[in-house]
């Protein structure tokens, strides 16, 4: 027998996460099921999710949509990696490069003969191993070449930096299109079935009464149906990741647009900045605890490339997750779901993730309690893999110079996280404990540049003699120089490719 389907889907809530719903579900379902999305004019977005990672790519991609118009649609640069400034000491520097690092020998990972090397004083600096690390410190781009597999040109993994307002425009455009139905209106009152207590429909302030079978709670930080009508549970991690607190700011752009995101460590927490084609996105993510909201909000102001062009919007967040991301008839995809930091910009990968294992696990009208199960262990997982590597930056340093730091650098941290770090500092060793978002070039990158760094190396890294290591690592090295000096730069790139109208 045919499974009854799901009838009409409801999604509560537009912005980033409500939009990609639509236009993941659009593009997928092909018509074949009705999708309303319900938002208000009156009620904000967050939005201040501007910066991406490469898996962005793949929805993207999904949607069939043409990267240059998406670019100029959303006055968008590209993203090569992060730079990590003041995080292991006050001058400390480093950058988490998207893509690979050095290249395979199919014996052990290239990070231990490079570990072999720099403990004896003979390897250079991570960063020359890695295409997208030169290219971000050259401020260079290209688009990777696939036909060149063989050569660093062909492994650059780029994300973006975008307006999540304009990014969210565009999906609506691209929803609609695609016959999703949009309703304005302001949600007063949600109606739950006596029988099983799944929501039947919610009222909006006109008196209109929205019926559905499944509901998406995109709806933010307020979780008006997982959380309001459903009263589902969250789990604090603020005692892991203590800053509770953003304020968030754009400012004219005076220098050259760089492929890369900046997260620089201040005295309580840290600042963002994500430069865009027609202006700079800061922030400033903090403690309440160890600085005030006035002070907060002068170290952002006395640390912008230009002109501010609005004034701070504060932004008052508790870290953590929903005990369930899908409750009864009820999915909760991005703040409504959970929040961590943006510090290593996986707000929108969060959203992608549930919206990629909805689909996998997409219900019939029974909503099979198998399902919500397996989706809710998927989504866990999800959150927790990129909570301990955002923990990982605060934990692994060595400031004393503020209270916050010496409060971070000495608190205790999940047994999981503290695992990798001894693993890594005894022998260099990484593992990972399932489709981990961050692959080992990740954990590497931060654990190495905020100053864990390992006492030894794999033993099997021996069976080469130190002369063909260091012939090894300086061809990688060379090879890697000469890619990135025919490369354009960043601003070339985009001014040739994909340039927006100036606003």
């Amino acid at each position: 027998m045919e499974p009854d389907k799901v009838k009409q889907v409801v999604i509560v809530g537009g912005g980033t996460a409500g939009w990609m719903t639509a236009s993941a579900l659009a593009k997928v379902l092909k018509g074949k099921y009705a999708i309303r999305l319900v938002e208000s004019d009156e009620i904000g977005t967050v939005g201040v999710g501007e910066a991406t990672i490469p898996m962005i790519s793949l929805f993207n991609r999904m949607l069939e949509l043409d990267e240059d118009e998406f670019m100029r649609k959303t006055q968008a640069s590209f993203k090569l990696g992060i730079e990590f400034v003041n995080w292991g000491r006050l001058g400390d520097r480093y950058i988490h490069g998207f893509g690979v690092i050095g290249q395979f020998n199919w014996t052990v990972d290239f990070h231990h003969y490079w570990l072999k090397q720099r403990l004896a004083g003979k390897a250079q600096d991570l960063a020359h191993y890695s295409i997208n690390t030169a290219a971000c410190l050259q401020n260079k781009f290209m688009r990777a070449r696939p036909d060149m597999p063989n050569s660093p040109l062909g492994q650059i993994a780029h994300a973006f930096h975008f307006d999540a307002s304009l990014y969210a425009k565009f999906l609506r455009e691209y929803s609609e299109a695609r016959g999703v139905v949009r309703t304005e209106g302001r949600i007063v009152d949600v109606k739950l079935r006596d029988a099983d207590g799944h929501v039947e429909a919610i009222v909006l302030n006109d008196g209109t009464v929205v019926e559905g079978d499944l509901f998406i709670d995109c709806s933010g930080f307020r979780a008006l149906l997982i959380e309001g009508a459903l009263k589902t549970g969250y789990e604090d991690w603020s005692h892991w990741l203590p800053c509770d607190r953003a304020l968030a700011v754009p400012c004219a752009s005076t220098q050259e647009i760089t492929p890369y995101t900046r997260a620089t460590a201040r005295t309580a927490g840290w600042q963002w900045r994500i430069p865009l084609q027609h202006r700079v996105g800061n922030g400033h993510v903090y403690c309440s605890k160890f600085i005030s909201d006035d002070e907060a909000s002068a170290q952002l102001l006395s640390n912008l490339d230009g002109e501010p062009l609005a004034a701070p919007r504060p932004i008052k967040f508790l870290t953590g997750k929903r005990k369930q991301a899908w409750n009864k008839n009820v999915v909760s995809i991005g703040l409504s779901s959970g929040f961590l930091e943006p510090l290593e910009s996986t707000s929108i990968h969060l959203i992608q993730m549930g919206i990629a294992h909805l689909l996998t696990y997409f219900p019939s009208a029974g909503f099979a309690e198998s399902d919500r199960k397996q989706y809710n262990r998927m989504m866990d997982a999800e959150y927790t893999w990129v909570r301990d590597f955002i923990i990982l930056h605060y934990k692994a340093t060595e400031r004393t110079d503020t209270p916050f730091w010496n409060h971070c650098r000495t608190m205790d941290v999940p047994d999981s996280l503290t695992h990798r770090m001894k693993l890594f500092e005894t022998s260099g060793r990484i593992f990972l404990e399932g489709e981990e978002l961050f692959r080992p070039v990740s954990w590497l990158q931060v654990m190495y540049g905020q100053r864990i760094q390992p006492k030894s190396y794999h033993p099997l890294t021996d069976l080469l003699n130190e002369e063909e290591i260091q012939t090894y690592l300086d061809e990688i090295a060379g090879v890697i120089k000469a890619c990135v000096n025919v490369m354009p730069s960043h601003s070339q790139f985009i001014a040739d490719h994909c340039a927006a109208p100036r606003m």
